[in-house]
């Protein structure tokens, strides 16, 4: 952890190992200091982990876990909840959120229940807010966002293309509830959208050339702010990546 004035501190999780792709992995901090991550144990499995600013460090795993990952930089709000998703022994995935009282709630969005299908997460925010992906029986993603009383609401961005591995992709949701991700059309093209709260969706491309229109090219959206700014990054027609920052 880099703190303001620039002195670093770090740290481990005592049960993380010590081998070649092993050790602790933070993965977001908030404003009072807490960051939650994984970390990697001597058997190469994912165990979640939250460090307080005093470096109390708690580490967690949902029951019937064995594979848990936190949500990336979006997976811990300024309350220190936290939101993740974490893989069965079936091979299937599962969404969760943790509350700083170590409480944890499960939860579903989808049908798919085949190994490498379910839940994943994208971000938590301040309300306990949650969205992520979840891949149904035929590997389709779609998207959902999660109320705090537990409501699920599943989307999909109609120029989608519904093919195995492909469809929508959610990865960050503001304040306000709006989400940004990103949609595969039929030429397999990356395309940004943002859902507004009241699931009005509207879809976007970054302008050429950084952006392709190739396969496998096009606009990837990562976050977005209170303010409706989305970031994320680009690829071109040559397969190189450039960084976006988009302003309604």
């Amino acid at each position: 952890m880099r703190s303001r004035s620039g002195s670093v501190t770090t740290f481990d999780v005592s049960a993380a190992g010590t081998d070649t792709y092993q050790g602790t992995f933070p993965q977001c901090i908030n404003p009072s200091g807490t960051i939650a991550g994984e970390f990697v144990d001597a058997n190469n499995v994912y165990h979640g982990f939250v460090r307080s600013p005093s470096n109390a460090i708690t580490t967690f795993d949902p029951r019937g876990s064995v594979e848990t990952l936190i949500s990336g930089s979006d997976g811990l709000n300024p309350l220190g909840a936290i939101s993740g998703y974490y893989m069965d022994s079936g091979g299937v995935y599962h969404g969760f959120t943790r509350v700083p009282n170590g409480s944890i709630t499960t939860f579903d969005a989808g049908t798919g229940a085949g190994a490498g299908q379910g839940t994943t997460t994208g971000g938590i925010n301040l309300y306990g807010m949650t969205t992520g992906v979840y891949a149904n029986a035929s590997n389709v993603y779609d998207g959902y966002v999660r109320a705090p009383d537990g409501m699920i609401t599943t989307f999909s961005v109609s120029a989608a293309i519904t093919g195995a591995y492909q469809g929508t992709a959610p990865e960050s949701l503001n304040l306000k509830g709006a989400v940004t991700g990103q949609y595969i059309d039929a030429g397999n093209v990356n395309h940004g959208f943002v859902r507004a709260a009241d699931g009005s969706i509207t879809t976007f491309d970054a302008p050429a050339p950084d952006a392709g229109t190739g396969a496998y090219q096009g606009t990837v959206p990562f976050a977005n702010n209170l303010a409706g700014q989305v970031t994320g990054y680009t690829i071109d027609d040559n397969g190189v990546f450039h960084g976006f920052v988009r302003t309604p």
